[in-house]
């Protein structure tokens, strides 16, 4: 079987002064999650599409889904993590006491406030997960990247092999769950990206081409541009 989650666990402390967290700030006449949301449910190949959310969030994450009449009988609304790998592997635990989990099932996970996952995007994760145990959804790093302390630059690596990560990012569960268990507390702590977590058991991971217009939005500049594209008719 086939998952899809999609984190709504943010505050959006980045997006300033405002009374709810980023995820249901409206993008045009709609809050950001619902147009995510919807995203995922025109595609059948899920077998359903959990969406985690802050526990003191879930009552209110229902009720916009209702008044925008996004209905379907996949969609559960969970409590999420205090971190990201937390709201995933809370996610699976949902999963396990639901449905079981079996060696061929896997999880689509995608950002909420990434409004403008394309078909294509969600598709083309599906298919790699059949040769590969992780997928990572990624563009081209058009800008020279610079690693430092923000003090001195320390290296410049070479633009041509560096890309910038999206999400989805997708996992055969299993998998997942067995190269989190082999690590450490402190390395649980400091690990945000999840497709890393396969990287250091050892395995590999596949990479399919995002769009620049699959953009997250964290910021009110970021959330400018988001209108500015729905504008576009996106």
């Amino acid at each position: 079987m086939i998952y899809a989650h999609i984190m709504a666990g943010g505050v959006g402390k980045r997006m300033g002064n405002t009374p709810l967290p980023k995820q249901f700030l409206k993008l045009g006449s709609k809050p950001i999650i619902i147009h995510t949301v919807e995203k995922f449910i025109l595609n059948d190949q899920f077998e359903m599409v959990i969406i985690s959310t802050p526990k003191s969030w879930i009552e209110y994450t229902k009720e916009i889904l209702k008044k925008y009449h996004v209905s379907d009988h996949r969609i559960r609304v969970i409590e999420g993590g205090a971190e990201r790998n937390d709201t995933l592997e809370k996610a699976i635990s949902f999963i396990s006491e639901t449905n079981g989990i079996k060696e061929v099932d896997s999880i689509v996970v995608h950002d909420a406030v990434r409004p403008f996952v394309s078909k294509r995007i969600i598709d083309e994760n599906i298919k790699a997960l059949k040769s590969y145990s992780a997928v990572d959804t990624v563009i081209p790093a058009f800008d020279t990247i610079v690693s430092g302390n923000g003090m001195e630059v320390s290296e410049i690596p070479d633009r041509d092999s560096m890309y910038q990560g999206q999400t989805p990012q997708s996992f055969n569960i299993l998998q997942f769950i067995n190269s989190y268990s082999k690590l450490s507390s402190e390395q649980k702590a400091t690990l945000t990206d999840s497709a890393k977590i396969i990287l250091l058991s050892g395995d590999r991971v596949a990479m399919v081409p995002g769009e620049l217009s699959n953009m997250k939005v964290t910021t009110p500049y970021d959330l400018k541009i988001a209108n500015a594209i729905l504008s576009e008719g996106h």
